[in-house]
């Protein structure tokens, strides 16, 4: 099973990889509009813009928020 999720917003794709997750909760706490684990699909990229949303990849403590 692919543990990599991808997630498109406007020209950029917002990369998950579980394997890495430590479930800190910066994502949802820091972006709890895009970033919601209890939905599915977990990241809604159309509810902020796309700086905010690399702004908040950027604290990912453990690298499994990324993006391209």
């Amino acid at each position: 099973m692919d543990k990599v999720k991808k997630y498109p917003k406007e020209d950029i794709q917002i990369i998950w990889d579980a394997k890495k997750c430590i479930h800190s909760g910066k994502s949802a706490k820091g972006l709890s509009a895009v970033f919601k684990p209890k939905d599915r699909p977990w990241i809604q990229s159309d509810n902020a813009s796309k700086q905010e949303i690399i702004d908040q990849i950027e604290k990912c403590p453990s690298g499994a928020l990324s993006w391209e």
